[in-house]
């Protein structure tokens, strides 16, 4: 596909400035819920900045102020701690130059303010206000006056302690009423949740019922007068930090290449993974993923084991930690439950009800275990959740129909529809388990690859759909055994195989000619959008280039793909959605979104975000480490000490150098040239390069 490839899109100051402030409303009481009202759509989040250092977040306009308006404010544990933060200098709002996200945990926003009367339109004061996760805020002032000048500054405060769910809902809400507490201002909920916000220095003066600090600052030219405004919050559920104790499990990696993107997309994704951890207060070295903010910052147990799994090149810590919390989870008893993880319905698109992730999670447990043991799992954390595994085989064994094949959970046993992507899951957790089993001197290892040949022979039978144009796999089957024929990204699965011993990747559900059939499929206009891989084929019937699981781009399903593709020889189809996601990201200023329009690209065009996509998200960042990986074709073997290379031959991305990366619990950097040859450049002693 020959596509000019855009650079990324610059914000053009002045920037979209705050709208002016309204007359301060009538604040609530303590715990008096504003009146009832009509629900309203969410707030959109696609152009917030948003600072993460989870469990505290804080979104951001371009132009820095906190207005209270839609989704703003700072966030901890689920609760907006701080709605409105609004600077106002020598009487007006100073003119926002440019806002911009310096790290994960913390934006920054230049702005300008005349004071000092002039005869030129030159501003004399510009002031930098850096913003961070947990809602410190630093207020730095610097005159360009040719004399000191006393600048009067005033911020108003304001926050209604709502949870994240009343203001996703767009009901409207009001301020609580603060009160004066030390050198600054306190709000507290009915349920006994408070914030309080304090100033350094402290303000000259103080106004509660209008939320207001006031100083009279005198600033000299060449020396900086800050403000620091610190915000401490008590939530009756709140998680602790990870940054409470040392250590975040994940690798210090790098990248270097002739595309310099492929540094910046690493270091972004290992900024966002680290943002996002959490801990389970009662379990506290157990680290796992959220799914991704502002919406989806609780449990996600199918995305936090494909986030691990993705993240295995960085260490096996956070595989292990989510694979712990999730064994917690774990239904136990005799019941034809036992065993099952459970988790949340999701949307499927037009063509199918809600899926349930509780499947996905139980069926991905034994895979991400077994792969984590190849990437060098320690032996004792294997013993460990090697039972919970088994329990999932079991799960599996007392589901699946009569003709192997697995349909979705319902209120009493399996609802009939039969999912594509949940027999490729299926399949891929008994290769995997067997292996697993065998490993470990387990029974059953015979039986579930005798069980997964029959669900291959079973499932090319019933899902592939042949037609003139070389066929298709039927997204679903029905309970009558109608095929449900419309094609979505969720076919990249069925190119997921996992990886086996000795640097082999298990044989799927497709046969050869199947494969490349699909490979054509998924690399043709109708899914290759040229910035990633559509969730449902543009000339599918309900298609909608905004659509969750019906048109829009899912990084997680695009990098998917992109392993595949690479795994079964199919490079052409690989590297363009491998070079589509890198341009995406670049225009995303390298923090992928969990999803994006699939518009098609045209030359000069950009994709065009989602209003309400998490960003950033867990399996977004953890995609970039996971599509990096597959250009270098790390397939490890810990346990038998060795490591195979097969990067892509036609290096799609010229000479690439990856480091810092863990491989038997040791670090691995590996290098692939412009000829798409790959050497190991750093490994664990005694690791050997396989075939």
């Amino acid at each position: 596909m020959d596509l000019t490839v855009p650079s990324r899109p610059t914000l053009a100051p002045p920037l979209r400035q705050p709208p002016p402030a309204p007359p301060a409303p009538a604040p609530a009481g303590p715990g008096v819920p504003p009146p009832a009202s009509p629900m309203g759509p969410p707030p959109a989040v696609h152009d917030a900045l948003v600072c993460v250092a989870l469990p505290s977040f804080a979104l951001s306009a371009p132009h820095g102020q906190l207005t209270g308006h839609g989704i703003e404010g700072v966030y901890t544990a689920g609760r907006r701690v701080l709605g409105r933060c609004r600077l106002r200098v020598a009487g007006r709002e100073p003119v926002t130059l440019q806002g911009r996200l310096v790290s994960a945990g913390r934006a920054q926003f230049t702005a300008v303010v005349p004071v000092a009367a002039g005869p030129g339109p030159d501003p004399d004061i510009g002031i930098e206000r850096t913003r961070d996760a947990d809602g410190t805020e630093r207020i730095t002032f610097r005159s360009s006056a040719g004399r000191p000048v006393r600048v009067p500054v005033e911020i108003a405060l304001g926050t209604d302690l709502a949870d994240l769910g009343t203001i996703a809902s767009g009901r409207p809400r009001t301020d609580l009423r603060p009160t004066v507490h030390e050198a600054g201002l306190r709000w507290t909920a009915g349920d006994g949740g408070r914030t309080t916000v304090t100033a350094d220095p402290p303000p000259d003066t103080t106004l509660a019922s209008a939320g207001l600090l006031r100083w009279d600052l005198e600033v000299r030219p060449g020396t900086p007068r800050t403000l620091t405004l610190a915000v401490r919050s008590v939530s009756p559920h709140r998680p602790r930090p990870v940054g409470a104790t040392p250590g975040h499990g994940l690798t210090d990696a790098h990248a270097e290449g002739d595309d310099p993107r492929v540094d910046r997309l690493l270091r972004a994704s290992l900024a966002d993974l680290r943002a996002l951890l959490v801990r389970d207060p009662a379990h506290p070295s157990d680290l796992h993923l959220a799914a991704g903010v502002p919406w989806r910052c609780g449990p996600a147990p199918a995305e936090a084991l494909w986030a691990a799994r993705m993240a295995l090149p960085l260490g096996t810590r956070l595989a292990v930690g989510t694979l712990r919390t999730l064994a917690r989870t774990q239904l136990g008893g005799p019941g034809p439950g036992a065993g099952f993880l459970p988790g949340p319905l999701r949307d499927a698109g037009p063509h199918l009800p809600p899926g349930c992730t509780g499947t996905e999670a139980t069926l991905g447990f034994p895979a991400v275990l077994a792969e984590a043991r190849r990437w060098g799992l320690p032996e004792q954390d294997l013993a460990e959740l090697l039972p919970a595994a088994e329990r999932c085989l079991h799960w599996l064994r007392t589901t699946a129909g009569e003709d192997g094949l697995l349909a979705d959970p319902g209120d009493r046993g399996p609802s009939g529809l039969q999912r594509a992507e949940t027999q490729a899951h299926a399949h891929r957790a008994a290769l995997l388990g067997a292996e697993l089993l065998e490993a470990c001197g387990r029974p059953g290892a015979d039986h579930w690859r005798d069980w997964a040949r029959a669900l291959r022979l079973r499932f090319r039978e019933a899902f592939w759909l042949d037609d003139p144009a070389g066929g298709r796999p039927a997204a679903a089957r029905t309970l009558a055994g109608r095929p449900v024929p419309h094609l979505g990204g969720t076919a990249a699965h069925l190119l997921d195989t996992g990886l086996l011993g000795g640097g082999r990747y298990a044989e799927g559900l497709l046969d050869k000619a199947q494969t490349e059939q699909l490979a054509r499929l998924l690399g043709s206009p109708a899914m290759d959008s040229g910035w990633g891989l559509r969730g449902l084929g543009a000339r599918e019937p309900g298609h909608n280039p905004f659509g969750h699981r019906s048109g829009a781009v899912r990084v997680h399903e695009t990098a998917v793909a992109v392993a595949g593709l690479a795994a079964a020889g199919h490079e052409r189809e690989a590297g363009s959605l491998l070079r589509g996601l890198l341009d995406a990201a670049e225009a995303f200023a390298y923090r992928l979104p969990e999803m994006y329009a699939g518009d098609q690209r045209t030359t000069g065009s950009v994709p065009v975000p989602h209003p309400a996509a998490c960003r950033p998200a867990a399996i977004a960042a953890a995609a970039g480490v996971h599509l990096l990986a597959a250009v270098a074709g790390i397939r490890p073997d810990a346990p038998a000490r060795t490591v195979a290379l097969h990067p892509l031959r036609g290096a799609p991305l010229g000479a690439v150098r990856l480091s810092g990366l863990c491989v038997a619990g040791e670090p691995f950097a590996v290098r692939v040239s412009r000829l798409g040859l790959g050497m190991v450049e750093e490994a664990a002693p005694g690791l050997q390069l396989g075939v």
